[in-house]
């Protein structure tokens, strides 16, 4: 059995599974840092890398995988990140050191390949406005996984430790290399002539307004969700005394939020036009920010007091995300590989400034303050760059 390219595409399911074990990756062992942080007897903002650099080294990965894709093909660079993700998730289970540990951790992000590909291979396939109604529907059934991911690690902690998560990410990552063999058909067939042409195209990108408009947009969003990852696994023991079993449930309510918002970005993303629902989904994620804000001004130091308006906020970043990444790759469609991977890396590289500084201010003992400030500071810059695209698009 070879890789090479079989010429069918894949069914949207696929698609589905490879940016879903991304997802869930990310933030199935959520409720569990704290768990980890006790269990290599470090603090708290050590093992908080886990996530922050995490989303450092997904950053950076990002701009190879985009030229790598447009170069070799969408199929062989998929196969290779599944292959180099199980063997970095054994090395995370035998790991006897924070630092052994989160050097593995880093490994993983491998698995990033995942969402930037997802969005450059429906690219390759339809139109923009088919696009983005197509990256809504996989975001939403990817969603799934996070959904359901940090209420199933909590439980697993809970019952057989945190190494348990990441014995469910290796033999997910397993079934899904089985899955993209039999079904991930290549769609790339407009090669770039060399990987080093693929990088002279990021200045055309660059020079684009409207690339940096969807892209400062999307990440600015998905800040919002950053800053939260950085900062609700400490406010969920600290200030509301969760278990990581009752914490993951609680942020199963974000992640059912976030496919409602995708459902809508399917469903009317080709009626109503993506610049539109990006700007009317980063009214929504604003508005949560603000109903959290008042709710604990009010003195309603409830869990759902945060839990419910990231439901809001996450329905705005479900509408705002999908739009803003079909944009992103349709600014210069021959270079999609190269604007998803250029774009997620700025993307991600914003949210792992944010998740960074988000858990380092949690440490300083002002409650929930910190976390509802840096939330509402990316959600009023995402709606700020929302607008800043709707004038550009105007002015065509």
């Amino acid at each position: 059995m070879s890789a090479a390219p079989h010429r069918s595409p894949p069914r949207l399911s696929t698609l589905v599974a490879i940016a879903g074990l991304a997802a869930l990756t990310m933030n199935i062992f959520l409720p569990s840092l704290t768990s980890i942080s006790d269990w290599y007897d470090a603090d708290y903002a050590l093992a908080q890398l886990a996530i922050s650099a995490y989303i450092a080294t997904t950053a950076v990965l990002q701009i190879l995988i985009g030229p790598l894709s447009d170069r070799y093909g969408r199929r062989p660079v998929i196969i290779g990140a599944l292959v180099i993700f199980i063997l970095a998730s054994i090395g995370c289970l035998l790991a006897t050191d924070i630092y052994t540990f989160l050097a593995f951790r880093m490994i993983q992000a491998a698995i990033a390949t995942g969402l930037v590909l997802s969005r450059a291979i429906i690219r390759d396939i339809a139109e923009p406005a088919k696009a983005a109604s197509m990256i809504g529907y996989v975001t939403m059934g990817m969603s799934l996984a996070p959904m359901i991911g940090p209420a199933l690690g909590g439980w697993l902690d809970h019952l057989f430790g945190w190494q348990a998560s990441f014995a469910i990410l290796l033999a997910a990552g397993a079934g899904v290399l089985a899955l993209v063999w039999v079904d991930l058909g290549e769609t790339n067939f407009h090669r770039s002539s060399s990987f080093a042409a693929q990088f002279r195209a990021y200045p055309q990108l660059l020079k684009s307004r409207m690339f940096w408009g969807y892209t400062v947009t999307a990440t600015f969003s998905a800040g919002v969700f950053f800053s939260f990852l950085g900062g609700a696994p400490y406010v969920a023991e600290t200030l509301f005394g969760l278990t990581p079993a009752s914490s993951g449930m609680y942020f199963a309510l974000v992640s059912l939020g976030y496919m409602g918002g995708n459902f809508l970005a399917g469903r009317f993303s080709q009626a109503v036009g993506f610049n539109r629902m990006i700007t009317l989904g980063a009214r929504c994620s604003f508005v949560g920010v603000l109903v959290a804000v008042g709710l604990f001004s009010l003195g309603v130091n409830h869990p759902l007091s945060l839990y419910l308006p990231m439901l809001i906020v996450a329905v705005g970043n479900g509408m705002t995300l999908p739009n803003a990444n079909a944009g992103m790759v349709s600014v210069q469609p021959h270079l999609a590989g190269s604007a998803s991977g250029l774009g997620g890396a700025i993307n991600m590289g914003g949210g792992a400034m944010m998740a960074a500084i988000t858990g380092t201010l949690m440490e300083l003992g002002a409650g929930i303050w910190p976390l509802l400030g840096a939330m509402g500071a990316s959600a009023l810059l995402a709606l700020l760059a929302a607008a800043l695209v709707q004038l550009l698009a105007r002015r065509g």
